[in-house]
């Protein structure tokens, strides 16, 4: 297999369009996964991937009353996972065909140019790999827990992405990104509870400290309380902060809200500037964010609303989503930003909410007179673009406060609820801690949420599922 770089060089030599990028990713995956208490599987494998992006302009007549002449400009992806280098003029001929037959781009700017983002100290570096020693001692901590009276399931991973990107006037920046994730399932005498946490390379991961808070959850569920479908007062733990703040960051698109098509649209333009809760509570992306850095520049083999592959290469700066309270910024690629007169800011891959009173998650359940606690959400899905009202489904532990204390497990619940909507109804937020979101997790491991507490949170149903 020929180094990425190598694969930049060959493919950016043998283009004949009038701009293209390639992006080249060799990634590295370790895992463990375990159930009913046994070791089932580990491995590692390695993969490439890696896509080039032709950009084809073509001047163009206007036969209007100015006469006036332009330049249509069209885009073609075509992706590859091929070590072969005699297969890399194929998929340049083959991007470039489909950069000649697409529709124009609406998101066209001159590429940047190479003396603008480069950083060539890195350029000519191995790719870094993970390996099974990763987990160190979180096989032998899960052995000890596999001795106890809890079924146990889950599965950790370790992933390490070393991205390369190459463009056609000199641009070139590279970037090594480790992701890592642990989850833990425990049931006990039909009970479940589940246990999650990120982390770039397991040595913050206490495994014996995560059967702990498992064990103390089964042993809550040993009461069970039957409750009916209402609005209660809700402490939703970091994860469930997570996945609900994850969605609402997606929608939070310039253009969209700009053409009245989502909930951060407003009268006659946005809803930037709009206060929704008195809390100080600042929801931002950062890439230098410490524990969960991303790549800090643009990596993008296709465009959408809020990223355009005209920006690859462009650095990526810290974006304050909502700022003290206020929706502050939302998402717009260079294009959009100048169509729309607002700044550019790029979707972050990860997620910090801070501005919370720094109690935490025991504290403000013996802070409840009477309400329901619970552990993670599930199966999110929009209903509404227009007011961003999500359903959904609690799982593997709800349970009920009653006088500061855990009373007993509670039947699962369907939820309907906005992100939105809950910021402006929040009247607690705790400490800040890192979490795993359970729903996002897939795509989305980089957050840090404070617990909050909602005094309406809607279960608009019970749920049959366990």
């Amino acid at each position: 297999m020929i180094a990425p770089q190598l694969v930049i060089e060959r493919a950016l030599a043998c283009a004949s369009v009038d701009d293209t990028i390639v992006i080249v990713t060799d990634s590295s995956d370790a895992t463990l996964r375990w159930a009913g208490n046994s070791m089932t599987t580990n491995g590692i494998a390695t993969s490439r991937r890696w896509e080039v992006v032709s950009v084809v302009r073509e001047a163009t007549s206007v036969r209007a009353r100015s006469g006036a002449s332009g330049t249509t400009v069209r885009v073609g992806t075509v992706s590859s996972t091929s070590v072969d280098p005699g297969d890399i003029e194929a998929v340049v001929r083959a991007s470039e065909a489909a950069a000649r037959s697409a529709e124009p781009a609406d998101d066209a700017m001159p590429l940047l140019p190479g003396e603008s983002a480069s950083d060539p100290r890195d350029w000519d570096r191995r790719a870094q790999h993970t390996s099974i020693d990763v987990f160190g001692s979180l096989a032998t901590e899960l052995n000890v827990g596999f001795d106890g009276r809890d079924a146990l399931y889950g599965f950790a991973q370790h992933r390490v992405d070393n991205v390369w990107l190459g463009t056609s006037t000199g641009l070139r920046r590279t970037f090594t990104q480790p992701t890592g994730s642990i989850e833990i399932n425990g049931k006990r005498s039909g009970a479940s509870a589940w246990v999650g946490t990120g982390t770039t390379d397991f040595r913050d991961v206490s495994a014996q400290n995560m059967l702990d808070e498992l064990s103390t959850r089964l042993g809550w569920a040993q009461n069970t309380v039957e409750m009916p479908a209402g609005r209660y007062e809700t402490l939703l733990p970091p994860s469930a902060v997570a996945d609900l703040m994850i969605y609402l960051m997606w929608t939070m698109e310039g253009r969209g809200a700009q053409e009245g098509r989502t909930a951060l649209s407003g009268v006659g333009g946005t809803r930037v500037g709009e206060k929704l809760t008195a809390l100080p509570l600042t929801l931002y992306s950062d890439p230098r964010a410490d524990g969960l850095e991303y790549a800090p520049f643009v990596v993008a083999g296709s465009s959408s609303d809020s990223v355009s592959v005209f920006d690859n290469g462009m650095n990526i700066e810290r974006v304050d989503w909502v700022r003290d309270g206020s929706v502050s910024a939302l998402a717009y690629p260079r294009a959009s930003a100048g169509k729309y007169g607002a700044p550019v800011a790029v979707p972050g891959e990860n997620l910090v909410m801070k501005g919370g009173t720094g109690a935490g998650l025991d504290e403000m359940v013996a802070s409840t007179e009477r309400g329901l606690l619970l552990t993670t959400l599930w199966y999110i899905r929009e209903v509404d673009p227009t007011s961003l009202l999500l359903t959904g489904l609690t799982r593997d532990g709800v349970y009920a406060i009653e006088n500061g204390r855990i009373a007993g497990a509670v039947n699962n619940f369907r939820f309907n609820e906005s992100p939105l909507d809950l910021l402006r109804r929040v009247t607690e937020a705790g400490a800040t801690e890192a979490t795993l979101p359970r729903e996002w997790k897939d795509w989305f491991t980089r957050t840090a949420m404070p617990p909050l507490r909602i005094p309406d949170f809607h279960m608009s149903s019970v749920s049959a599922a366990q």
